[in-house]
C-alpha cells in the first residue's frame, strides 16, 4: 500500500534484533492461523500462547473478534473491508515480531491474495498455518451459532456459506483438527515453534 503521508523518516532502533534474540532466547515470528470459523483457530491460539508463555517465550495472540472491537472496529465483512482488516493485522503482527515476540494470529483470512501480501511484505517472519476442518464439521460445532444464522440469511457474506474461503496452497504447517485432539495439535505447534524460532536454530 502506498503511503499518503509526506515528510516521513525512518527512525533507527538502538536495540538490534540480534540482541532481542539473545535476550529472549528465541526469534520473533508470525504464526498466521487461517481456516473456517469453527475450525479451532482461537482455541489452538490461546492454548499455544499459554504453553509457550510457560516456557518463557515472549508471545501474544491477536484474535479476530478482539481486533474487530478496536483496531478494525470501523470495518465490516465486504471483500474490501476484509482485505483492509488483514492488512492492518499483518502490519501489527510484524511490529510484534520485530520486537522479538512470537505473535499468533487467529483470523479466517479467507482470501489467498491477502495472506500472500503479508508474506511478501514480511517474509522473514511469516508462517502460514492452515487450521483445516471440513465445513460440515465446523457447522456441527457452531459454538457461536454463526452458521445457523448464516443459513437463515441473517448474516451476509459469511465465509463458507455465502462468501468463499481459499485454502492455502503450500502452508508451513497444516493441522487437521477434525482428526486430532486439541493437545496433539498444540504439541505439534510447539514443536514447529521450537524448530523455526528457537535460539539454537540461528538468527
Amino acid at each position: 500500500m502506498a503511503t499518503k503521508s509526506e515528510n516521513i523518516f525512518t527512525v533507527a532502533h538502538r536495540v538490534s534484533q540480534e540482541d532481542r534474540v539473545k535476550a529472549n532466547r528465541h526469534r520473533g515470528g508470525i504464526l498466521w492461523f487461517t481456516g473456517l470459523s469453527g475450525a479451532g483457530k482461537s482455541t489452538l491460539a490461546i492454548d499455544l500462547e499459554r504453553a509457550l508463555f510457560a516456557e518463557r517465550y515472549q508471545v501474544y495472540t491477536l484474535d479476530g473478534d478482539n481486533v474487530r472491537q478496536g483496531l478494525s472496529a470501523d470495518l465490516g465483512f465486504s471483500p474490501e473491508d476484509r482485505a483492509e482488516n488483514i492488512r492492518r493485522v499483518g502490519e501489527v503482527a510484524a511490529l510484534f515480531a520485530e520486537a522479538g515476540f512470537v505473535v499468533i494470529t487467529a483470523f479466517i483470512s479467507p482470501y489467498r491474495a491477502d495472506r500472500e501480501r503479508i508474506r511478501a511484505a514480511h517474509p522473514k517472519y511469516f508462517n502460514e498455518i492452515f487450521i483445516n476442518a471440513p465445513l460440515e464439521v465446523c457447522e456441527a460445532r457452531d459454538s457461536k451459532g454463526l452458521y445457523r444464522r448464516a443459513r437463515a440469511g441473517e448474516l451476509k457474506e459469511f465465509t463458507g456459506v455465502s462468501a468463499p474461503y481459499e485454502p492455502p496452497l503450500a502452508p508451513e504447517l497444516e493441522l487437521r483438527t477434525a482428526e486430532k485432539p486439541v493437545q496433539a495439535c498444540v504439541d505439534e505447534l510447539i514443536a514447529f515453534v521450537e524448530r523455526r524460532l528457537s535460539f539454537e536454530g540461528g538468527y
